[in-house]
This record gives C-alpha cells, sequence and structure tokens, in this order.
C-alpha cells in the first residue's frame, strides 16, 4: 500500500483536532468533528502537436463541525494549528447558537461504532511523481498517433487528483485517508472539404487509480488505431429513421442513464425535496420504499463504497461512516437510499456512508456513492446479446443528456450508434437519441449481460448542492438489451 503523503501527515492533525474538540466541548456542543484536509490537483492538455495548457493548484484547510441542542454549527478556515482549531470550535458552537431559532427540526446522528485507522486508495503509481514532460509526451503521442491517421484535429489531457483527510470527532473516532484519481481523454475530429465535421473521443472512463492506468490499464494504442475508421465510417453513416427499437447498450453508454436515473433519484436528500432550488427532487418517495417497481426482476442496484478502483470508494465517509455496500434496487424493487448520519436517524437506521465535502472548507453533503448494476452470473456476452436481436441499435459511448428534475422524463445520445439486422451489426447509424422515463426504461430491461461484459464508468464532476460542491463517482455495469425504446432522430427534432 503506498504511503501516505508526509508533508500532509507533517501537519498537527492530531494536536489540532483535539484542540478543536476541546474548545467546541467546553462552549457546550454535544457532538463535534474536526476534518483537516489536503488537496492536490493537476490538469495537462495538448492539442494537435502543441501543449494547450497546464496548471496545478493546492488547497490545504481545516473544519470543526458540531451540534448543539438539534442545530449545526459550522466554522472552517485554511490555517492548521492547535489555536486555529481551537478558535474554529469556539466559532462554530456561536454560530450554531445563533442558527438556532430559525432552525425548523432538530438534527440528531445515527450511531455508529468508533473507528481507528489510516485507509489509503488502490493505485501503483502517484501521477505527481511523474515528470510533467513525460505526460506531456505522451499525451503528444496520443494526439500525434491520430493526426497520422488522417484525423484532421486531435486533443488529450488528463486530470491528477491526490486527496488526503484526517477526521476526529467527539466519539473517538480518527481516521487518516489518500486518494487518487485520474481522469484521461482523447477526442479526434473530422472535417471535411464540404465543412461537414463530427467528432469521437476515447471510452476510457476515469478512475480511482494512479499514473499505472494509462500505461496498462487501458489499451489506448488499440483505441487509437481503431477511432479513425469508426470516424469516418461516422461521418458516411445514414440518418437514423425515428421509431422503436431494441436497443444493446454498452457499458460506456449505461452508466450515464445509471447516474441520472437512478444515483440521482436515490439520493434521500433529493427524495425528501430538498434540493428542489438546484439540482431537483426524485420520484423516488420515501412512501414508495418496499413497493416501487423501479425495473424488471434482472434490476440489482447496488451503493457500493468499497469497489477497486472506484471513484467514490473511500476508506469512511466525512462523518467517520465506515465504507459498505448495500442494496438500493432488488429484482426491480426500491429497498433502499443513499443516507447520511441524520437522514439515516430520521429513518431508524445506520448511515451508509454517503457524507462528502469536496473542499476541507465546506460543509459535508450527501453525496452519491459507486451505484452500479450487478450484472447476470451466467449472463451472455456482447456478441450474444447482439445476437438476440431482429431489428435494433448497439449503443456506444457517452455524449449530451437530458432529465427532468424528479429524475423521471430522460432523453440521451451517445457516440456511435450500430444498426443490428437479423443478430448482425450492419454499419453505423447517426443522429440517435434515445428517450424514456425512468420506469418504463429500466421495466424494459430484457435480458442482462455476464461478469465479462461489466465495467466501471464514471465522472469526476458531478455537481450539487448550494453552495455548490463537485464530487467524482463511478458507475459500473454490463451490457445490456432492453425492449421496444423509442428513438429519436436528434437532427430532425433539433429542426436542421
Amino acid at each position: 500500500m503506498p504511503e501516505i503523503d508526509p508533508v500532509f501527515l507533517a501537519l498537527p492533525l492530531g494536536a489540532a483536532a483535539a484542540a478543536g474538540l476541546g474548545a467546541a466541548s467546553d462552549a457546550g456542543a454535544q457532538h463535534a468533528d474536526v476534518r483537516i484536509g489536503r488537496s492536490h490537483e493537476q490538469n495537462l492538455s495538448v492539442r494537435d502537436r502543441n501543449l494547450e495548457d497546464q496548471g496545478e493548484q493546492s488547497t490545504t484547510g481545516m473544519a470543526v463541525r458540531v451540534l448543539v441542542d438539534g442545530v449545526w454549527g459550522f466554522a472552517a478556515g485554511d490555517e492548521v494549528s492547535v489555536d486555529a482549531a481551537a478558535r474554529l470550535g469556539r466559532q462554530a458552537v456561536e454560530l450554531a447558537r445563533q442558527a438556532a431559532p430559525l432552525a425548523i427540526t432538530r438534527v440528531e446522528l445515527a450511531a455508529e461504532p468508533v473507528h481507528v485507522g489510516d485507509w489509503v486508495s488502490d493505485f501503483e503509481v502517484d501521477p505527481f511523481a511523474i515528470p510533467a514532460h513525460e505526460k506531456a509526451e505522451l499525451l503528444l503521442h496520443w494526439t500525434g498517433s491520430l493526426l497520422d491517421r488522417g484525423i484532421q484535429h486531435a486533443t488529450a489531457s488528463v486530470r491528477a487528483v491526490r486527496e488526503l483527510s484526517h477526521y476526529e470527532d467527539s466519539s473517538g473516532t480518527r481516521t487518516t485517508q489518500m486518494r487518487v484519481r485520474l481522469g484521461p481523454e482523447i477526442d479526434a475530429t473530422v472535417v471535411e472539404d464540404s465543412g461537414a465535421f463530427d467528432s469521437m473521443g476515447s471510452l476510457a472512463p476515469p478512475v480511482g487509480r494512479g499514473w499505472e492506468y494509462l500505461l496498462r490499464g487501458w489499451d489506448f494504442e488499440e483505441e487509437l488505431a481503431q477511432l479513425p475508421d469508426l470516424l469516418q465510417e461516422k461521418m458516411r453513416a445514414p440518418s437514423v429513421e425515428a421509431g422503436t427499437y431494441d436497443v444493446v447498450i454498452d457499458p460506456t453508454n449505461l452508466w450515464l442513464t445509471i447516474h441520472e436515473s437512478v444515483g440521482h433519484a436515490t439520493e434521500l436528500d433529493r427524495a425528501l425535496g430538498y434540493e428542489a432550488n438546484y439540482a431537483g427532487t426524485s420520484f423516488a418517495t420515501p412512501d414508495k420504499l418496499g413497493t416501487l417497481q423501479y425495473g424488471s426482476a434482472l434490476m440489482n442496484i447496488v451503493g457500493d463504497r468499497n469497489v477497486r478502483f472506484g471513484l467514490a470508494t473511500v476508506g469512511f465517509d466525512d462523518e467517520g461512516v465506515a465504507a459498505q455496500e448495500w442494496d438500493i434496487v432488488k429484482n426491480g424493487t426500491l429497498v433502499g437510499y443513499q443516507l447520511d448520519r441524520a437522514m439515516a436517524h430520521q429513518f431508524g437506521v445506520r448511515s451508509n456512508g454517503c457524507a462528502y465535502a469536496d473542499s476541507p472548507t465546506h460543509f459535508p453533503i450527501q453525496r452519491m456513492a459507486n451505484v452500479s448494476l450487478l450484472p447476470d452470473p451466467v449472463g451472455p456476452s456482447l456478441d450474444d446479446l447482439i445476437s438476440g436481436v431482429e431489428d435494433g441499435i448497439y449503443i456506444v459511448g457517452d455524449r449530451s443528456w437530458s432529465i427532468d428534475m424528479q429524475r423521471y422524463n430522460f432523453q440521451f445520445t451517445g457516440q456511435r450508434f450500430h444498426r443490428i439486422r437479423a443478430g448482425r451489426l450492419v454499419g453505423q447509424v447517426r443522429d440517435v437519441a434515445y428517450q424514456s422515463n425512468t420506469l418504463d426504461f429500466w421495466n424494459r430491461l430484457q435480458v442482462l449481460g455476464g461478469p465479462q461484459t461489466y465495467q466501471l464508468g464514471g465522472a469526476l464532476n458531478c455537481g450539487k448542492g448550494q453552495p455548490g460542491q463537485v464530487a467524482a463517482v463511478s458507475h459500473g455495469c454490463p451490457a445490456a438489451r432492453f425492449a421496444g425504446i423509442n428513438i429519436l432522430n436528434s437532427r430532425s427534432e433539433s429542426g436542421s
């Protein structure tokens, strides 16, 4: 296991945490927790054969959160010291007392065992140990490879994040963690003499891994060799005829549908209406728990904070709750939500560890776990899924999407669409969007691929909250077949 960054460990973590907890308790807090964090981010991008941008930033800070008679108080700053921690502890209690007359409900936290320990995410090579010129050389190689194969313009970028946190609370929990994540992107653009153009990108997802992912965790060379021909075929492909089709959806596309229609819909704060002012609520309200037929009996969705290489994988969340795996949809029925400790107490259950703050100076809010669709343990291969379709479309890669504020009605596109006739792929079509509502779509799930088709997708930039916070999250799924899905011609729908 890689060692936790010694620069972070050199901070007065224990002494500052003790001072913050002590000051908060002396001032009257019934619960207090201290988070000390440091994040390091690097972004590098190239266009064609030129370095386009390089940036790096680090943020260090500390926060004290308290409960005083059931009311939250919170204070944070960028100084990590014993004196600063004590000051923040007193300020947090004072802010709780000032907020008390405005509080509509009183907060209680679900019980959680005491945890003491360190945790480091699963990576081999720290991306920040790789010289910038070596990173640039790899990106320039990728774009140059595409240009040499007839692509007019090519871009490549990589984002690396190393996130460290130290947490202590008044119950005795004390944890230190380090997470590394990496997000590569490659995009190729063809421009014809007529002015027509289109683009296609790498299907490689962002991951909770180190630099080794770019060298052997994904076959970038094979993908770069295929992209130009696939893009040229797409340029010549006919526009799709709108109608109803059976569709086979690749994990590189389906992960996003899971994120929007299941992941966000089963965040309990949304289901309770807390996000109504910003990113919407959810149709999957608590009165439907245990009865809502979310999808077909094949649909089993889990929340998972433990999955290897997951972007939302942790040892402990930002409330000191140990990482877990739990059911959200079981045999098609809604059976669970994503919770923090306050919401868990309301429902009389243990928190499943979904509190996260994207900065040491931000308040932890309920954030998405790795939310994944389980494969059929004895399910078919991708080829077998396709062979069972008489008239349909195979959808690969994510692109644009739209979903309503209750996570119900939606429309998704993709990177490429292969026509299926009599169980065979017979060439690409263009301008495809699939449209449905969440319950109808998932109840049309007809066949799940086996474990050999399973893949983690995900995003580094899931936004939520006011003020807004950003979190990284993965979604695993197999290839899957859906019956009778409404396909739109996006070109005609846009009037172009």
